[in-house]
């Protein structure tokens, strides 16, 4: 057999995992073996959580005594600085397995019992919102523990980011947490990515068509959850390829309160037909809003971006048609004028290169913003693949930063400069200066009198009094 069939040696090894347990066994064994190790990587995640700044320890499958009933948390892990101690328990599960309100209530009591910090669970379950848990648990037991949910894909996502973009300061440390991203990128591992849009996908989306979706229907709210759940993934994964913080974007009052938002998307399903939201990308001219259309079939990528407050109306479209030299001609531009309300004048990419009067409306009133728009047709299945809502919407992302957002820049006005001003011409005076000086010989000063006035020199014998002589 020749050398490309062998397999190389791994420190964490996908071979011989046999079953849900083992899976959920190694992943929280290797997890938190590099977390105690790799000590960027193991901040990262813990500082959101309120844990100090220490030396790092982990255990798994600590056992403790609940009652009459013997316990094994998955794991555990507690963070040291001097005298003081931050630590938590870990509840892991892998593949398609859920979290258990019973297990977690349970475990929210040792942690109370213990005087321990938090109880982190780790699934395969994104929460609509961030700082969301995806399992309900009885609220009274969390007064004295806090109680904190990491996704698989959050985790790598954390682990490309400090790898491959903020670095690790030791070389072996970096090997080790390369090791684990290979390990949760297998997919055996048990660490897998938003695969289904759920159970009740496509009898919503098929209620929406025929107009028949109404506000009390039970299987809807499933399907809003997911939508969130799918924008969170969506910037997960987009800040893993960028090395960079993308974040699912939520008011403050939806961040207070996640049921407004739930409610305001389950509205706009029901009347609009239409699921939306958005993700914001650090240093960008705006957050990408992503509208999914049921009764339409599309989804859309837009953002907005403010238009140059100075220069003629076709000078402000040339200023936009220039950054979006790499965008196709299917792009959509619309431009808002000022003091207006209502849609603009909207018109695609490649006609607008040819004239860009076609943007201007009225050239006496000036252009207040832009908004440019990629649509593409929406993916009917529940899972993922080909012709799958998932991956319609993950690959217009991609396609729309890669050929629109990140050329776009946010005008700002040039400086004031300095006006060009000539130099003064000095004209010298026939004299040295005004007033007398010891230094002004009378001979030179009888010189230049006389020149002025046309006569030769004269001398000091010709002033002299007659009768002096």
């Amino acid at each position: 057999m020749t050398e490309e069939t062998w397999n190389q040696a791994r420190l964490i090894p996908t071979s011989g995992i046999s079953g849900a347990e083992e899976q959920e066994r190694r992943a929280t064994s290797a997890l938190l073996a590099v977390m105690g190790v790799v000590k960027e990587f193991s901040r990262s995640l813990l500082a959101p959580l309120g844990a100090p700044t220490g030396r790092v320890e982990t255990y798994i499958e600590v056992p403790f005594q609940l009652q009459d009933k013997k316990l094994f948390p998955d794991g555990l892990i507690r963070v040291s600085r001097g005298s003081k101690s931050w630590t938590a328990l870990v509840e892991v599960k892998t593949g398609r397995n859920e979290l258990q309100p019973e297990q977690l209530d349970n475990y929210l009591d040792i942690a109370r019992e213990q005087g321990y910090d938090a109880l982190i669970t780790i699934s395969n379950e994104i929460p609509p919102s961030a700082g969301q848990h995806p399992t309900k648990v009885d609220r009274r037991k969390l007064r004295k523990v806090e109680i904190y949910h990491w996704s698989w894909t959050y985790i790598l996502s954390a682990a490309v980011i400090q790898k491959e973009h903020r670095g690790v300061s030791d070389p072996e440390q970096a090997w080790i947490l390369g090791e684990l991203i290979r390990y949760l990128e297998h997919p055996k591992s048990g660490a897998m990515e938003l695969e289904d849009m759920g159970s009740n996908w496509v009898s919503v989306r098929e209620s929406v068509a025929a107009g028949t979706l109404r506000p009390t229907d039970k299987t809807a709210p499933e399907v809003v959850a997911r939508f969130d759940a799918l924008l969170r993934y969506t910037a997960l994964r987009l800040g893993r390829q960028l090395g960079t913080d993308v974040v699912h974007v939520l008011n403050r009052k939806e961040q207070a309160d996640p049921s407004l938002r739930a409610q305001a998307q389950l509205d706009a399903l029901v009347r609009d037909a239409q699921l939306h939201g958005a993700i914001r990308i650090p240093n960008t001219v705006n957050s990408v809003q992503i509208v999914a259309d049921l009764r339409a079939g599309q989804v859309t990528c837009q953002v907005d971006l403010d238009a140059p407050r100075e220069g003629r109306p076709t000078t402000r479209v040339n200023w936009l048609i220039k950054q979006l030299k790499a965008a196709p001609d299917n792009v959509r531009v619309e431009a808002f004028l000022a003091n207006s309300r209502g849609p603009g004048s909207a018109e695609l990419l490649g006609k607008v290169r040819q004239d860009p009067s076609l943007l201007i409306t009225d050239p006496k009133r000036e252009i207040r913003s832009f908004r440019v728009a990629l649509s593409a047709p929406m993916g009917a299945k529940r899972g993922r693949g080909r012709g799958a809502f998932i991956d319609s919407v993950l690959s217009l992302v991609d396609t729309f930063y890669g050929d629109v957002v990140q050329h776009l820049k946010s005008w700002s006005a040039a400086p004031p400069r300095l006006r060009d001003v000539e130099p003064e011409v000095i004209t010298p005076s026939r004299l040295a200066s005004t007033a007398l000086s010891s230094q002004d010989g009378a001979e030179p000063a009888a010189e230049l009198e006389a020149s002025s006035n046309g006569t030769s020199p004269a001398t000091l014998s010709d002033h002299v009094p007659a009768d002096l002589d």
